[in-house]
């Protein structure tokens, strides 16, 4: 098969390890293996001599049965631990989906931009894909009835990703229950890239799981954002039966366990999902703060802000293409950023603001000081 290649990552990939103030990160400053631990008062030495004794075996095939059950009693409202199936990471799990419903000569939606995986993994598969564009002057939220007009008789899925990457857009329920009507016309799935749910700048919003709305409804996520827990390697679906059980056969010939240590690390994270909630939901609200007040100072910078996740896309007015800018703001500062490019917006760069705070601060002055160099 065919595919393009991942901007984002190559782009990560190529330049994230060089970076002294890495502000192009997803993911909520990560947890260290003491802090994950200790959440709850456990003593460190403890714990680990308590796995001294596990064999080394594949463990759990589908994810142990405490990992499944506390998803879906802490992320879901109307499933059940036989509704989820553990992956490799969400992009394991978006890479599944895919790999299980979607065949040659069906038609897929997706927003843009977004994870470029969402849309071109179907392509890849012989889907005819159309892109729903998320546009700044509607503040990075999809046009319902041009959403509409896209649907086709054989539209196999919509596919959505909510809270956005890289806007930091958000869908609330009145809006999610639309998409669910348009999609039940045409009897597609929604799958919804969750990965950075909750990670809410306002208590109040109401963001449901796709998975509760919809009979069709699928949700990925992962331990890797919003439980800062990337090298995890964590993900999970979580989706109806006859979904589940697709995707398990065809999982059998990629992935045969996800690793049994990062199991038991995870449950213990999930155990204490609430404490990590509060701490990154704090580290979100604090660091946006910073990147409102230093975007409205800066006259050459400006953006839609973010409701939701970890990321925001800033528009950027320099004399230069994003890659050229972003590669020379490294190359001269060590300050990093992803170039709007990775997602055919150019003139833009995208910042991950969930960093450290000190990180973030120190960062964004050294852009400051390289755009006015530029300039």
């Amino acid at each position: 098969m065919e595919i393009k290649a991942f901007s984002v990552e190559e782009w990560m990939n190529a330049y994230e390890t060089s970076a002294v103030y890495n502000i192009a990160e997803t993911c909520v400053d990560s947890l260290t293996l003491e802090e994950l631990v200790t959440l709850d008062g456990t003593n460190p030495d403890e714990f680990f001599r308590s796995l001294y004794d596990v064999k080394l075996t594949y463990g759990h095939i589908e994810g142990s049965p405490e990992f499944r059950q506390l998803v879906a009693a802490n992320l879901y409202s109307s499933i059940e631990p036989h509704n989820v199936l553990v992956t490799n990471g969400g992009i394991g799990a978006n890479f599944l989906v895919f790999y299980s419903l979607v065949q040659p000569g069906d038609h897929v939606i997706s927003v843009h931009p977004t994870y470029q995986q969402i849309y071109e993994v179907p392509k890849s598969f012989g889907a005819t894909v159309d892109l729903l564009p998320l546009r700044p002057e509607n503040n990075f939220l999809p046009d319902l009835d041009e959403l509409k007009s896209l649907v086709k008789s054989n539209t196999k899925c919509i596919c959505i990703n909510n809270p956005n990457n890289p806007s930091g857009a958000v869908m609330e329920r009145d809006m999610l229950e639309r998409i669910v009507e348009i999609a039940r016309s045409c009897g597609a799935y929604v799958l919804c890239d969750e990965v950075y749910r909750n990670l809410l700048q306002a208590d109040d919003a109401d963001v449901p799981s796709i998975v509760d709305l919809y009979e069709k409804g699928i949700s990925t996520s992962s331990v890797s954002k919003a439980l800062s827990l990337a090298g995890l390697r964590l993900g999970w679906i979580a989706a109806p039966q006859e979904v589940i059980a697709e995707c398990m056969k065809h999982r059998d010939y990629t992935t045969i366990s996800c690793g049994m240590l990062d199991d038991i690390l995870a449950v213990h994270a999930l155990k204490n999902y609430d404490k990590i909630l509060q701490r990154n939901r704090t580290i979100v609200r604090d660091n946006l703060a910073i990147l409102d007040d230093w975007v409205n100072k800066e006259p050459d910078f400006s953006y839609v802000k973010p409701r939701a996740g970890t990321t925001a896309l800033l528009k950027v007015d320099v004399p230069v293409p994003s890659v050229t800018f972003c590669t020379g703001l490294l190359a001269n500062t060590g300050a990093f950023l992803t170039p709007g490019a990775c997602f055919d917006m150019e003139g833009y760069v995208r910042i991950g603001y969930a960093c450290s705070s000190p990180v973030l601060r120190e960062g964004l002055e050294k852009v400051s000081e390289y755009v006015r160099k530029l300039k």
